[in-house]
């Protein structure tokens, strides 16, 4: 930012002293620097030593008042507009963040607290007011994923809420707008394509990782698992990843969210069919104790209408 001084000798012509009268007179006409003059009651002797301050402060302000983006911006720094002090009475600036630049890291900062594994980028980045209800079912869907938000207390409660219904019908897209309102407040959330998931974690076996990546998915503070039923079903899935996980989000009261094509009851024959084949009453036994996690933690929803991707 240029100074007073610099600025006329840059200007064309002379007359230096009576263009500095000029550009002084133009200043302290600004409604801004008036209310700040009055209140502060300065003296004559203050405002000429503080020319500079009080210029480059009006000049800043006018480069905000004709505001074309956050990128074109010229002042001092990028994204941050002046405020004027007095400092052992001599003027002082001051800088604070713009209203374009807290929005950006606003929403650098929801990004950051939104973490997701093979979720398409759209979903994630849907709010409350992107979801249209337009039957019974989606709108009482609606009511309680916003109730859910409200509520939410990871680490004291860990309810979560369970959505069924057919393909398309906007499911993983009213997780994504839980998600972004979480990041609101500041509570950090996972949402998981678990057929994919479960096939990482199989691969990482193999290349060490697999400890890892199930321990960030189990401690995030909320855990979103889309289309749940979705994956082939094994004992070791269903065991030592689906059940190893609820149950130490149970234990630690971290909410897990669930949509699926599947009600509770389908989900439980789902668990309980494996890839051997057959309904071995142990596996009926072992999909059981993971549906009464399921059951008892989460709100279920039946969520119905018109295929949304067709």
């Amino acid at each position: 930012m240029d100074s007073i001084g610099k600025t006329l000798r840059n200007m064309p012509g002379g007359k230096f002293e009576e263009r500095l009268k000029q550009i002084s007179a133009d200043m302290l006409k600004d409604q801004r620097i008036q209310s700040f003059l009055t209140k502060h009651a300065v003296t004559e002797k203050q405002i000429d030593k503080g020319m500079n301050e009080l210029f480059q402060y009006k000049t800043q302000w006018d480069n905000c008042d004709s505001c074309t983006g956050l990128e074109s911006c010229p002042n001092v720094m990028k994204g941050y507009q002046p405020q004027l002090s007095i400092y052992r009475n001599d003027f002082q600036l001051e800088y604070q963040i713009c209203p374009l630049m807290k929005k950006v890291e606003n929403n650098r900062r929801q990004a950051s607290l939104i973490q997701s594994l093979y979720i398409p980028k759209e979903m994630t980045s849907a709010t409350f007011e992107d979801v249209h209800e337009d039957t019974p079912s989606r709108i009482e869907a609606i009511v309680k994923a916003m109730e859910f938000t409200v509520n939410v207390n990871p680490g004291e409660n860990g309810q979560g809420l369970y959505i069924y219904g057919p393909f398309g019908v906007g499911k993983t897209f009213l997780m994504g707008a839980i998600a972004n309102e979480l990041a609101e407040r500041d509570i950090q959330t996972m949402i998981v394509y678990t057929p994919d998931f479960f096939r990482e974690l199989k691969n990482g076996i193999q290349d060490g990782s697999y400890q890892k990546k199930l321990d960030q998915v189990k401690r995030s503070p909320v855990l979103i698992l889309d289309d749940i039923g979705a994956e082939t079903m094994s004992n070791w899935v269903r065991d030592d990843i689906l059940g190893t996980l609820l149950q130490f989000r149970m234990m630690e009261k971290l909410p897990t969210l669930f949509t699926s094509n599947y009600d509770l009851d389908e989900l439980e024959n789902h668990l309980a069919y494996t890839h051997r084949g057959g309904l071995e009453k142990l596996d009926q036994l072992k999909a059981k104790r993971i549906m009464e996690r399921i059951r008892y933690l989460n709100t279920v929803i039946d969520m119905k209408g018109e295929n949304k991707r067709a």
